[in-house]
């Protein structure tokens, strides 16, 4: 240890301990002011709330329906396909080639476009269309 490679000691905070006295700067109202509701015991208001105006999040309108259960896949297309060199296409050899940027909740393979050449393809779910072209031009597919 060298006298240039000295270091203040961290500094020990001690924890804030009010209405202790004026001296402390925490007496008295204990940092909260003088009365009104957030000076009380268990004062304060909920999170959005408006001071009695409706809130934003009742004001807006609220449209549609979310299915919180459905499946997000990645789409990918007959002429994606015939940009792989591997002859047994996935979702990994896929992302791997960089044909698609991820894989969400698997893929689907759409029958846009021509296919070349024969490919076993593996994916979640298959257009009908997709499927007719794929095994006409000699490929396979494999639903996972």
């Amino acid at each position: 240890m060298q006298l240039g490679e000295l270091k203040p000691a961290e500094k020990k905070v001690s924890r804030r301990r009010v209405g202790r006295g004026i001296g402390s700067g925490l007496g008295k109202t204990s940092g909260k002011g003088h009365k009104g509701q957030k000076a009380r015991s268990g004062g304060g208001v909920r999170r959005g709330f408006e001071g009695g105006q409706t809130p934003l999040y009742r004001r807006l309108p609220k449209r549609g329906f979310k299915n919180i259960h459905a499946k997000n896949y990645t789409e990918v297309t007959l002429t994606m396909l015939n940009k792989s060199e591997a002859n047994e296409v996935t979702a990994e050899s896929l992302l791997a080639e960089g044909i698609i940027g991820k894989v969400n909740d698997g893929i689907v393979v759409l029958g846009t476009g021509t296919i070349e050449k024969g490919l076993t393809v593996k994916a979640n779910r298959f257009t009908k269309t997709a499927a007719e072209k794929i095994e006409a031009a000699g490929g396979k597919i494999e639903v996972i």
